[in-house]
């Protein structure tokens, strides 16, 4: 496919380039040669009749100057003042050309013995005859230059046929082909260079992700491994009647805190893989609504803050529940930890979902950030990951996500999840 801004263009372009100016210095050459020898043969044909006037002057003093189609001449002796036209009796000796009408003359003008000759030259016919070979030549230029680029679109798609073939196939490269070596399918020396520096790069990144998975897979194991012991310990202290309100609401703190820990784990986790793409069965968007907030509910607390939850059943994305559980539980966690007074309106209709709140809000100048990962501003008590994961998620489905809001103004997110 031979598209602009190619290699292959650039190189096309480099030929016609180079064509076309070759073709122009050859047909300017030419032209040039061509009108110089024109000239020389004409001065040569003035020369010969001028000496040849003068010869037969000399043995008849009455012979009359050169008068045919072509040629015409004129005699002045000395003190003359008649006998030449006015536009040759004002031009100096030498050569000249000029103009008389519509015909171009080739005049020589020669002093000899106190005689000056004239004789002049009916060139409109060589004129008309250059003009044609220039427009024969501006044929040849232009067919030269449309040949150079035929030639240059050819050859650059053979010029650059290896490095196409290198491109595909590091394209269409599989992790289970990463194996077989690129170098071993090209023997031109760039391109093997080339060939080689893709394998050392992708045997690189291979072992990287080897290391990530084989870290990602330990992790896990053992994060989990850990959370489902605190998970257990908790379980059986919530059960222990003996417990003090205080030390309850302590345990029941770090029973939150692992379920929180276990969920953003499994969230990343899923987030990592590179298959989750693809949507597995549909996910109910109000069910996962209804739990998210009944789970989050315990950080209003004491607070005064009216909760407004409306949602539509009907609305079923293609997505895994996990991560749409994620990614409405940000929300609403944040909506619930930076209202201290007021209300949190929750809506989901058969298109989105509009977590609003009135609580402290984001400064405007922190907006464009605030999906950024990490990213907390002076009011910020979390770790910053809540809104990044909610843009991720977002992102690997398609979906759309506009937050709006402003210093004690409240913020409102927007999820579109139907285009």
């Amino acid at each position: 496919m031979f598209r602009l801004h190619s290699l292959r263009a650039r190189i096309a372009l480099y030929f016609a380039t180079f064509g076309a100016l070759l073709a122009l210095i050859m047909a300017v050459m030419v032209y040039q040669s061509a009108h110089d020898l024109s000239i020389r043969l004409v001065d040569e044909t003035l020369n010969a009749e001028l000496d040849d006037y003068i010869a037969r002057r000399a043995r008849n003093p009455h012979s009359l100057p050169p008068s045919t189609v072509i040629l015409q001449g004129y005699v002045r002796e000395a003190g003359e003042t008649d006998g030449v036209p006015d536009y040759l009796a004002k031009l100096p000796p030498g050569r000249h050309e000029l103009r008389v009408g519509d015909l171009f003359y080739r005049a020589a003008v020669l002093d000899r013995e106190n005689v000056r000759y004239y004789l002049l030259h009916d060139i409109t016919l060589k004129l008309k005859r250059e003009r044609r070979f220039a427009q024969q030549l501006s044929i040849v230029a232009v067919s030269m230059t449309l040949l150079s680029t035929l030639l240059g679109i050819f050859l650059s798609g053979a010029a650059i046929a290896p490095v196409r073939d290198l491109a595909t196939r590091v394209r269409h490269r599989r992790p289970e082909d990463w194996s077989e070596p690129l170098v071993e399918h090209f023997h031109d020396r760039e391109i093997e260079e080339l060939a080689g520096v893709f394998d050392r790069q992708l045997t690189r990144m291979r072992a990287f992700m080897e290391r990530e998975r084989a870290f990602g897979a330990d992790m896990s194991h053992e994060l989990r491994t850990a959370l489902a012991v605190i998970l257990s310990a908790t379980e059986v202290l919530l059960d222990d009647d003996s417990l003090s309100e205080k030390q309850r609401a302590r345990v029941q703190r770090i029973d939150r805190a692992a379920h929180d820990m276990a969920e953003l784990g499994t969230a990343l986790l899923l987030m990592a893989r590179e298959d989750h793409a693809q949507p597995g069965h549909g996910c109910q968007v109000a069910a996962v609504i209804e739990e998210a907030v009944e789970k989050q509910r315990h950080i209003l607390a004491s607070k005064p803050v009216a909760v407004d939850v409306q949602t539509d059943p009907a609305l079923v994305v293609a997505a895994d529940c996990g991560l749409v559980d994620i990614l409405v539980s940000n929300l609403v966690r944040n909506a619930f930890s930076y209202t201290d007074a007021g209300s949190v309106a929750i809506h989901q209709d058969s298109r989105s979902l509009v977590v609003s709140d009135t609580g402290r809000g984001i400064p405007a100048d922190a907006i464009d950030q605030a999906f950024v990962r990490h990213f907390r501003d002076m009011a910020s008590t979390g770790a910053g990951i809540g809104l990044s994961l909610v843009k991720q998620i977002c992102d690997r489905y398609g979906w759309q996500v506009r937050l709006e809001s402003g210093v004690r103004q409240g913020t409102t997110v927007t999820v579109v999840f139907v285009r």
